[in-house]
């Protein structure tokens, strides 16, 4: 259901008798956890630093009797940055459709049939500004996991905080074939020698100015022939129209299923490089298919599975043992259907740019011009996650 641009009024936002139910799932996992949109840090810059620091690698250093001391080797640290993004919403609803909660839609054709009930939002202005507030959440719980990094060198380009998955540069496996410089036409994809058939789920990790199509989530090939294709939501759909693109990217998946060891693989990159030490906060994140993935994987592995569930940081999660502990397992949505990650949760925080005398985050009214009354949500958050080795990925999963 689309929504709308501009003003609300009674003639684009008209009223309904009845319960009322969200279509778009408003959870985010990984926010919660780490502090949702008021807890965290706070900075006095767009870009925000932390410091990390190594020791040397342990060994059997002997020294002889009467030695003299050695030469002294300091610690050196070094430094990793981030930058807070924008987030900002307006709201604008004009009198009328704030004071005409009782004008319901009425239909437009036979059988001309009322229905009973009362209009479920009585208060239009109020209504309107919570949905931004959750349409802002969810957006900084994408940023968090997918956001690719970007600090310009003037204020005509936008913010972009670094994300999770952009963030692990160390512990990475990478699973499926990866495909680069793919352009769009109307609905059609060239990608020279794809390699594709009818009926392969894909799952793009780029897609340049190209519409109706999200990286992470999967899309079904139609329609090819040896440099093009075409991609539905479901296998066999009708084909997505996609614009003029250039820069789209997508991934090919792995043929072999998951199992036990390729878990223990993701978790034992990041235990080896210092991650996941704290068991209650070891998570595994992914999406459905990769959850249903982990349920079977370890299941095959221990014989007879039963999940269990904690509460960690606010937010349920399921736990699953594993070589290496108890780990968290927590779906997101906003993860890329391919994709496992590894997350030490207790290295992540939201950071927020001190707005003064309004706060980190804050919903304020707007001048008036008109008969309506406008507000705008604000807020500049970005991604603190810590020692980026702590963390692990795993892409090109079955899908």
């Amino acid at each position: 259901m689309a929504g709308i641009t501009g003003m609300g009024t009674t003639f684009n936002l008209p009223n309904y008798a009845g319960e009322l139910f969200a279509i778009t799932p408003d959870d985010t996992p990984l926010l919660s956890a780490i502090g949702g949109l008021t807890g965290g840090g706070q900075t006095t810059s767009t870009e925000f630093e932390w410091s990390t620091y190594d020791l040397r690698d342990p060994a059997q250093r002997t020294k002889v009797e009467g030695a003299t001391a050695p030469t002294a080797e300091e610690r050196a640290r070094g430094n990793v940055r981030n930058v807070c993004q924008i987030h900002q919403e307006k709201v604008s609803v004009s009198y009328t459709k704030q004071a005409a909660v009782g004008q319901m839609a009425t239909p437009q054709s036979a059988p001309f049939n009322g229905v009973n009930g009362s209009n479920a939002v009585t208060n239009e202005l109020d209504w309107q500004t919570t949905q931004a507030l959750k349409s802002i959440a969810l957006d900084v719980n994408f940023s968090f996991i997918n956001g690719t990094y970007v600090n310009p060198t003037t204020n005509a380009t936008a913010r972009q905080t670094r994300g999770l998955l952009q963030a692990i540069t160390t512990n990475r496996i990478a699973k499926g074939t990866s495909v680069t410089g793919a352009t769009s036409a109307t609905d059609t994809i060239t990608s020279t020698g794809h390699g594709l058939v009818d009926g392969n789920k894909i799952v793009f990790t780029a897609v340049g100015a190209a519409t109706n199509i999200v990286p992470g989530r999967v899309y079904y090939v139609d329609q090819i022939d040896a440099n093009t294709f075409k991609v539905s939501t479901t296998n066999g759909g009708s084909a997505l129209t996609l614009g003029t693109a250039s820069g789209i990217a997508f991934t090919k998946p792995w043929s072999t299923a998951l199992s036990s060891d390729h878990v223990n693989d993701l978790l034992q990159l990041a235990y080896d490089n210092g991650g996941i030490s704290e068991q209650f906060t070891g998570t595994l994140l992914c999406g459905s298919i990769q959850k249903r993935a982990i349920t079977k994987a370890m299941a095959s592995q221990y014989g007879q599975y039963q999940e269990t569930s904690r509460n960690v940081g606010g937010v349920n999660v399921t736990t699953v043992v594993t070589d290496f502990g108890t780990l968290n397992v927590m779906m997101d949505r906003h993860m890329p259907q391919d994709t496992i990650a590894a997350v030490s949760l207790e290295q992540l925080m939201p950071v927020f740019l001190n707005i003064p005398g309004k706060g980190v985050f804050f919903d304020e009214p707007l001048a008036k011009t008109g008969a309506s009354d406008e507000r705008q949500l604000y807020g500049e958050i970005g991604l603190k996650y810590g020692l980026e080795r702590a963390h692990a990925v795993m892409t090109g999963l079955v899908i």
